[in-house]
């Protein structure tokens, strides 16, 4: 029996959203719904939406290792 322990530490954490966003009001248009009906029984106002050809979770994933963020300033 191997003995060896294995450790892992969580050191940063990062973040990134998407730019395009899907609001209710945008989604009344596609679905029999309203802002309303969405916002009292989900709490959602808005959808970030990662949009373009070929586009992946990775795609999410790059700038933040990168570090390439816009400032939050911006």
């Amino acid at each position: 029996m191997m003995s060896n322990k294995m450790t892992a530490a969580i050191t940063a954490i990062g973040g990134f959203v998407p730019e395009d966003r899907l609001t209710n009001t945008d989604l009344e248009k596609i679905v029999d719904t309203n802002d309303e009906w969405i916002r009292t029984r989900t709490g959602i106002e808005e959808r970030r939406i990662l949009k373009g050809e070929g586009k992946a979770t990775s795609d999410l994933c790059v700038p933040v290792v990168r570090g390439d963020l816009p400032s939050e300033r911006d």
